[in-house]
């Protein structure tokens, strides 16, 4: 039982030596290509795909949005609109008491009329956060009257497929290192929770991000998640290996804190107003108390405009207005500070690899044990549903961004591809040996049956009869010796030859290249010239005919076959066809089948038991799309016949 159980756990190290390094080679190539960055466009769409598939989420009244609309413009008659309305604007929504107001507009060079009565109202209101840009290219100025803690930048970031999925809450001021710049977001969700008494501070864990009541904000590092390198400077050109690799090892975080974008999954985020409606006073008192008020450009005209894949619903398909993506950025942190919905963040290096390893390793394990090709889609098919559903709700539930792209990439190939290949094409060949071993096992069988076992048969019967001198049973023994001897020449020079013969119980060898209607005839003259059937000494009239057959699409051992099937049938005649004095061995076609039978008028069929032979001529008979028949016919006798169509391919 042990060595039985050794030599399972060998042979199947064997198989997984030979059939799994495939499947391992395109694993660490796809971990490789993700590692240099060749995986992160796939991995951005999977992550806006699956944001875009969140439930809807409900509205946000913390953030109200006062938007500036074609209609607007076209109201004022002029743009960009003065001054003097911008702080008509921002006068009346003081009245209704926001806790931070946010200009989204940039206000560097004064426009006409207004200009002085808008600064009266940004020096006397510090609850007004107003913007400045201060990345390359293109640098803008706040508004003079602005002091530095009313002032926010507006610089977006956007990946490498112009897509926005980022937001740079502060950073080091590009002009001096020693001052830190913040963002509106960042300006007006620090107003918002001073009014709650609730501070910003460092993060225990990560020391280089915020932390809001315990609750650090994931930031966003060089190597985190999907992105590789992190880097809004030129790219490095991924054809120079060398240049490319020093530049993986040297990249460094820019000392910055920026977080993964969870955008608010609704078509209505949050109340959106026109500046019509409040300098009209047409507007719910409550909808503006103790709110985050965002005033900026909400029309084409502007420019003000960036692309997401991530919300279905927008009424620009795929882009959104600047001044919204600010508002989805203050709803992100509030509702994660005080409503616990989750921001975006991923794992560590080690568990990311940990992940894509194991959904590496489960197609070349899927491969070796379905050894089907169907039924290794349909695995596959499901653990592709798994993944994406697994990656899905880790996003959805708990915010975790996980490796789903390139563990898809490996499934795809190794489970569809490489590994379930080898795998089948090895399972393959170990079904053909073990085909081929049992065919072995059969035609051994059968060259005894038919030879050796006759004589042996015929020998213990005149034994018990006592009937024959001994002389006589000595020569069948030794006739037997011989037969046992030559059956074993024959089976070693077949195995040590690549010539298809056949061995009948006569000891007549058949080459089976040869037509098959010509391997009958010697068939059936050799078996009835055979000695040791006593039955048929009795037969008076032999019949043989067999009709031409075109064999093309029959194999060698289908001719094999059926030469064994005359064989057997006519040694059956010759051993229990009792006063048999007729015999008809015939191959004709009949209704586009060619029938094969043997037909005697013998004692008949005795017993129903069916037989090693019986057994083994139906199986015959389902190899060749055919039938096989053994009955006894009246009003004597039995016929034993083998049908099928020539013309069907096999």
């Amino acid at each position: 039982m042990r060595r039985r159980i050794w030599n399972r756990i060998r042979q199947e190290f064997g198989l997984w030596s030979l059939a799994a390094p495939p499947g391992i080679v395109v694993l660490v190539m796809v971990i490789l290509i993700r590692i240099i960055g060749g995986m992160q466009y796939w991995e951005w769409m999977l992550l806006d795909t699956m944001l875009r598939l969140r439930p809807e989420e409900k509205l946000d009244e913390r953030v109200v949005i006062v938007g500036i609309d074609e209609k607007d413009i076209e109201l004022i008659r002029q743009y960009p609109v003065p001054d003097g309305t911008i702080a008509e604007l921002l006068t009346k929504l003081e009245t209704y008491k926001p806790r931070a107001i946010g200009l989204d507009i940039f206000k560097n060079v004064p426009v006409k009329p207004g200009e002085e009565k808008l600064a009266q109202v940004l020096q006397q209101n510090t609850n007004i956060i107003g913007i400045e840009k201060i990345l390359r290219p293109g640098e803008i100025s706040p508004h003079k009257s602005l002091s530095a803690e009313q002032v926010g930048f507006a610089d977006l970031r956007h990946d490498k497929d112009s897509k926005n999925r980022r937001y740079l809450l502060f950073t080091p001021n590009p002009k001096n290192d020693n001052e830190d710049k913040y963002s509106l977001a960042l300006q007006l969700v620090t107003k918002y929770l001073d009014a709650k008494g609730i501070k910003l501070q460092s993060g225990k864990n990560d020391p280089n991000t915020i932390m809001i009541q315990g609750i650090e904000l994931p930031r966003i590092t060089k190597n985190f998640g999907g992105y590789v390198c992190l880097d809004d400077g030129d790219s490095v050109s991924v054809r120079n290996f060398g240049k490319y690799f020093r530049y993986l090892r040297n990249c460094k975080d820019d000392g910055g804190v920026s977080i993964l974008m969870n955008f608010r999954n609704t078509s209505e985020p949050f109340h959106v107003l026109s500046l019509h409606d409040i300098i009209n006073g047409k507007v719910d008192a409550k909808l503006l108390r103790d709110r985050i008020v965002l005033v900026g450009n909400r029309n084409i005209s502007a420019g003000d405009i960036f692309y997401t894949s991530a919300l279905p619903s927008l009424k620009l398909r795929g882009q959104i207005y600047g001044i919204d993506y600010h508002a989805h950025v203050i709803s992100q942190i509030l509702s994660t500070v005080i409503d616990s919905r989750p921001m975006l963040n991923t794992w560590e290096d080690m568990g990311e690899y940990t992940w894509i390893f194991i959904w590496g390793f489960l197609p070349i394990a899927i491969g070796r044990l379905t050894q089907s090709v169907w039924r290794n889609i349909f695995s596959v098919g499901v653990a592709v549903i798994s993944l994406f559903t697994c990656g899905y709700m880790m996003l959805w539930v708990w915010g975790i961004w996980i490796p789903v792209a390139p563990s898809l990439l490996i499934l795809a190939v190794n489970g569809v591809g490489l590994s379930a290949f080898a795998f089948y094409q090895h399972d393959k060949l170990l079904r053909s040996q073990i085909n081929e071993r049992q065919n072995t096992i059969q035609n051994t069988f059968t060259l005894i049956h038919n030879g050796p076992l006759q004589t042996l048969a015929y020998g213990l019967k005149h034994i018990r009869a006592k009937d024959i001198p001994n002389e006589q049973l000595i020569g069948q023994f030794e006739k037997l010796d011989q037969e046992i001897r030559a059956i074993g020449e024959f089976l070693k020079l077949q195995a040590l030859t690549k010539e298809e013969s056949l061995r009948l119980g006569s000891g007549l060898i058949l080459e089976l290249n040869r037509p098959i209607h010509d391997l009958l005839y010697e068939v059936y003259s050799s078996t009835l010239e055979r000695q040791d059937f006593e039955c048929f000494t009795t037969l008076k009239v032999k019949i043989r005919n067999f009709d031409p057959l075109d064999d093309k699409y029959l194999n060698l051992e289908e001719k094999r076959g059926i030469c064994l099937f005359l064989e057997e049938a006519l040694c059956n005649v010759g051993k229990h066809a009792q006063g048999v004095k007729f015999v008809e061995a015939s191959g004709v076609y009949s209704a586009d089948k060619y029938k094969l039978f043997v037909k005697d008028n013998g004692s008949g069929i005795k017993s129903n038991v069916e037989n090693k032979g019986t057994k083994q001529f139906k199986i015959l008979a389902k190899q060749l799309g055919g039938e096989f028949r053994r009955e006894s016919i009246s009003p004597r006798g039995t016929i034993c016949e083998l049908s099928w169509t020539p013309t069907k391919e096999l």
